[in-house]
């Protein structure tokens, strides 16, 4: 594996070529710590990551702690109803201050009491009666940029970057007709899978591994390759029915989502929000993989699942949404197989970049937006 110059540019000549003219990335941009570090902080750490639902945090004092690129971060809801995130770290000595999911009426540190109000103000420190100059206003929780788009959530670490809106381009026209912001989670699953981020990415953007890796749930798939304008990348699967039960469920398919235009009705689209989420917006419904990197080569995957809120009304939702589980609880682990697989291979000595398929032109476009931001001939992030 090279690390003297790893980023420079030279080493990637033949991965900026076009799709069919290219070759893979090299190994060890799934491999190498060095390089996954430099994605950490000129990638991840500059644009805006995905990182659920509002509606999973409906209530006041419902948060959610989050390990984001080795930060830990606290997204909440506080008195006002308003979403908001900060750094999960005590202002007094460090202590990490919430884990997992849970409801507070306020935030109060295991180590020395300190207390935080849900809006972040440092509100309690006993003990600190003594301390010279000591002013609690100066000490309240680090906030961490939170901004939505129909009801979705996204981070950002940078203050400087331009807003969600900005960086999403014209995804939000062309999702419009599938009333987003009426949807509900209704279910999360989380992995723990021994692959690199990009490798689970790049597999949910192509069909060309569906007749094989998918011979035993959803087989082969035909796919267009979708115009997108910001940080993200669409292709489009014309189906007259949903993709989201396995053949012999389809009778148990909940009714289209009403407002759907022409186009979104006889089929369905898959989308890449960079730099690590992968969506699927089907007629009845959408899920999405989040790809949470725990280093080069270990990754965990969360797949959030939801409906429309009327869906989620039925009588029968109960009964019948369980065949939509059965089919992403059959072909995920599919995925995640294949992707342990392919980082086992390419932690080989003797791995050597491949060539790209007329199938594969996401998985182009997903290496050169990892290079745009990573080489140094680009040192900035911000939208595509």
């Amino acid at each position: 594996m090279i690390s003297e110059g790893m980023f420079d540019p030279v080493h990637y000549a033949k991965v900026r070529l076009p799709v069919l003219q290219a070759e893979t990335l090299p190994n060890w941009c799934y491999t190498s710590e060095a390089f996954y570090r430099r994605e950490v902080e000129r990638m991840f750490k500059r644009n805006w990551n995905f990182v659920g639902r509002e509606d999973e945090l409906p209530k006041p004092g419902d948060y959610v702690a989050l390990d984001m690129f080795g930060e830990g971060v606290i997204i909440l809801r506080d008195k006002s109803g308003r979403l908001r995130a900060f750094a999960n770290t005590c202002r007094h000595r460090g202590t990490k201050l919430l884990q997992g999911r849970g409801q507070c009426p306020a935030i109060v540190c295991p180590y020395h009491s300190w207390t935080f109000a849900l809006s972040g103000e440092l509100v309690a420190a006993a003990g600190m009666e003594r301390t010279e100059g000591f002013d609690k206003a100066r000490y309240g929780l680090i906030p961490i940029r939170l901004e939505t788009w129909e009801g979705f959530v996204f981070l950002n670490f940078d203050d400087k970057a331009s807003s969600l809106r900005d960086y999403l381009g014209n995804l939000p026209d062309y999702l419009a007709s599938h009333s987003l912001a009426d949807m509900v989670c209704v279910r999360r699953r989380e992995y723990d899978l021994a692959c690199n981020w990009k490798i689970y990415l790049e597999n949910a953007m192509e069909e060309y591994h569906t007749p094989t890796v998918h011979k035993l749930s959803i087989g082969a798939q035909v796919m267009v390759r979708e115009d997108s304008a910001g940080a993200w990348n669409g292709l489009y699967m014309p189906t007259e029915q949903t993709i989201a039960l396995l053949a012999e469920d389809l009778g148990s398919a909940f009714p289209h989502i009403p407002t759907l235009d022409a186009k979104a009705a006889r089929g369905m689209y898959f989308v890449v929000i960079y730099p690590m989420t992968f969506f699927a917006f089907t007629q009845d419904c959408l899920w999405w993989l989040q790809q949470y990197p725990q280093g080069a080569a270990r990754t965990k995957v969360v797949i959030g699942s939801c409906f429309p809120r009327a869906t989620t009304a039925r009588p029968d939702f109960a009964e019948r949404v369980e065949k939509y589980y059965r089919r992403w609880d059959k072909s995920l682990p599919e995925d995640n197989a294949i992707s342990e697989l392919q980082q086992a291979g390419l932690s080989s000595s003797f791995s050597k970049p491949g060539r790209l398929s007329f199938h594969e032109p996401v998985v182009h476009d997903i290496a050169n937006w990892v290079l745009d931001r990573v080489l140094e001939e680009r040192a900035t992030g911000g939208a595509a």
